[in-house]
C-alpha cells in the first residue's frame, strides 16, 4: 500500500489539507497516511528547527508528500520557510515545479475578451537553482555602507533537465522565458540548451520571450500557450500570474517533482493566508487539486480525473467558498466536492 507523508503546516494549511485527505479517503485510493503535523512554526519557535533529519528520513521512504503551507507572521525572517520547503526541494532534488493553470469556469477569468479566457497551460519552473539557491551575503550590515548580494546560479545539469522535462510533457508547444538580454551569462546557457532541445523536437512548436514581454502577452492572450519553461524566479512570478488568469490562487495546485525518481511534493499555491486562518472560510480546491496531481503521479489517473471533474461541477453550481462567488465554508466546500464524487 503506498504511503504519503502529510505536512499540514501553518495557517489555513491544516484546514485545507483536512479536506484533501477526506477526499482521498472518499475515493478509496488505498493510501496510507504518515502524518507529520509537528512540522510547523510552533515547533520552530520552540526548538529552532521544524524539519529534523528523522523527519526527512520518514519523508524519503514515502511515496509522495502532501503539504498544506508553511509560514508564520511571528517569524520575520525567511529562515523557517527555507528550512522546510526549500530544504525539501533541494535535498529531495525536486527540480521541477509543475504549475498547471486551466480555466475551470468562464466567470472566474478576469479577462474581458471571451475568446481569450479558456487558458490551459503549464508553467514548468526550475526549482533548485537560480536566485533561490541561497548564494550570497551581506557586508557591513546595518550601516550606511551596507552591501548585499544574491547570486543567480545556473548549471548545465539544472537547465538541461528542466527544459527536457518541459518538452516531455508538451502537447503542441513550448515557450522558453528568460531575460538573456539583461542577464547575459546565465542567459547564454539557457539559450544554447534551448536551441539544442528545440532542434531535437521538430514536431513541437517553440518560441522564446523575455520575461517582461511574457507577462504582457499572457494577459493579452493566455490561450496561445501550452508549456512555459523558465528559471526559478521568473517561473515563480509567471505561475502566480497564470493562476490568477485561471480563476485565482484558491484553485491553484502545484507539484515539486523529481522526474527521474518520480517522487513528488504537492501543495496548493495560496500560502498560509493568516488573515483567514481559523475562520473556516479557506478555499480547499487548491489542496484537493494538488492531491489529484499526486494521484496522477502514483498511477491513479482515473481517480485524479474524477476529482477534477467534481471540482469543475461545484464551481459551475457555485457550491464554493466566497472567493469563487459562493457562500460555503471550507468543510462545506470539501463536502460538496465529495458529494459530486
Amino acid at each position: 500500500m503506498p504511503t504519503i507523508a502529510v505536512i499540514p503546516g501553518d495557517g489555513i494549511g491544516p484546514e485545507v489539507i483536512e479536506q484533501a485527505l477526506k477526499t482521498l479517503e472518499a475515493l478509496g485510493a488505498g493510501l496510507e497516511v504518515d502524518l507529520l503535523d509537528h512540522i510547523n512554526a510552533e515547533t520552530y519557535l520552540a526548538k529552532g528547527e521544524a524539519l529534523s533529519s528523522a523527519d526527512l528520513d520518514r519523508i524519503r521512504v514515502s511515496d509522495g508528500v502532501l503539504l498544506g503551507a508553511v509560514g508564520d507572521a511571528r517569524i520575520a525572517h525567511t529562515d523557517y520557510v527555507r528550512s522546510v520547503l526549500l530544504r525539501l526541494r533541494f535535498e529531495l532534488d525536486l527540480y521541477v515545479n509543475y504549475r498547471p493553470a486551466k480555466l475551470l469556469a468562464d466567470r472566474l477569468s478576469p479577462l474581458r475578451d471571451e475568446t481569450r479566457r479558456a487558458m490551459d497551460c503549464v508553467v514548468v519552473r526550475e526549482n533548485t537553482e537560480g536566485l533561490y539557491a541561497g548564494v550570497g551575503g551581506v557586508l557591513r550590515p546595518q550601516t550606511p555602507f551596507e552591501v548585499t548580494m544574491d547570486a543567480e546560479i545556473n548549471t548545465h545539469h539544472g537547465v538541461s533537465r528542466v527544459i527536457d522535462y518541459a518538452f516531455s510533457i508538451a502537447r503542441r508547444s513550448v515557450c522558453m522565458v528568460d531575460k538573456s538580454n539583461a542577464v547575459p551569462h546565465g542567459g547564454r546557457l539557457w539559450q544554447r540548451y534551448w536551441q539544442e532541445a528545440a532542434e531535437r523536437h521538430p514536431d513541437i512548436e517553440t518560441s522564446h520571450l523575455y520575461v517582461d514581454a511574457a507577462a504582457m502577452k499572457l494577459v493579452q492572450d493566455p490561450t496561445r500557450y501550452d508549456v512555459i519553461v523558465a528559471n526559478n524566479s521568473y517561473g515563480d512570478i509567471l505561475s502566480d500570474l497564470t493562476a490568477q488568469l485561471a480563476g485565482g490562487l484558491g484553485t491553484a495546485a502545484s507539484g515539486n517533482i523529481n522526474a527521474v525518481t518520480g517522487f513528488g511534493l504537492y501543495e496548493p499555491v495560496h500560502g498560509t493566508a493568516p488573515d483567514i486562518a481559523g475562520r473556516g472560510m479557506a478555499n480547499p480546491i487548491g489542496a484537493i487539486l494538488s492531491a489529484a496531481l499526486m494521484l496522477d503521479q502514483l498511477g491513479h489517473t482515473v481517480s485524479a480525473e474524477a476529482v477534477r471533474r467534481a471540482v469543475a461541477t461545484v464551481i459551475e453550481r457555485r457550491w464554493v467558498t466566497p472567493d469563487l462567488g459562493g457562500t460555503l465554508g471550507t468543510e462545506e466546500a470539501g463536502a460538496a466536492i465529495r458529494s459530486v464524487l
